[in-house]
């Protein structure tokens, strides 16, 4: 497999254990609970009757093997991430360093690309403003008036608009770059199940290699 297929099958051994942490992170799934009403003691006519609670999984009789099934993911997570890193270390690139660095670019050139879209503006607001004066009696009254309101840009704009072109090219030269490093890399991991097979399927073929 390629780095982008085996960054596809991390994600689907993390939501196998997510499940499976789910389905023993419910108590009614890991312990047994008998309601035994007492009805010989008001009625003597009457017999105890004991009722099990309902598990909500499917695998209420096989939590032990889930459980086992939780580590064997986790050692599979731990060989997939050897596999990665050995064939991160055979590129001609730090993907990791790279990744990080394209993204501080990309916000970057954001901020840049806001800054080229601005013009300096001027706009009347009317009745904007507001001030004080006294009238013929001597009194102090508030007026309002309008305002003018002239924005400008405090920067060279040539300097960001040059930034940001240089930004963006590097920026794409270098996710170029990441794309192809992971489609042609070679991920030395042979997967124990299918990336699409379901919870039950993937919890099946364990079994089945555990009591081979």
């Amino acid at each position: 497999m390629n780095l982008k297929e085996a960054f596809r099958y991390q994600n689907k051994l993390q939501a196998l254990l997510d499940e499976a942490q789910g389905i023993l992170d419910c108590d009614s799934n890991v312990t047994n609970v008998a309601n035994t009403y007492l009805r010989h003691k008001v009625m003597a006519e009457a017999e105890d009757e004991t009722i099990l609670d309902l598990p909500q999984t499917e695998y209420a009789q096989q939590i032990t093997d889930i459980a086992r099934f939780m580590l064997y993911l986790l050692e599979e997570k731990g060989r997939l991430f050897a596999a990665i890193r050995k064939a991160k270390d055979a590129l001609d690139m730090d993907m990791d360093s790279e990744v990080s660095l394209n993204a501080a670019r990309q916000s970057v050139a954001r901020t840049f690309k806001r800054m080229n879209d601005l013009r300096s503006s001027e706009q009347l607001l009317s009745g904007g403003g507001t001030g004080y004066r006294f009238n013929a009696e001597g009194n102090q009254i508030a007026y309002r008036c309008d305002v003018k309101r002239v924005t400008t840009i405090n920067y060279d704009r040539r300097v960001i608009h040059a930034a940001l072109g240089k930004l963006n090219r590097q920026a794409d030269e270098t996710s170029n770059r990441i794309d192809l490093c992971l489609v042609t890399s070679r991920v030395d991991y042979a997967v124990p199940f299918d990336v699409n097979a379901s919870f039950a399927e993937a919890f099946e073929t364990y079994l089945e290699s555990t009591n081979a």
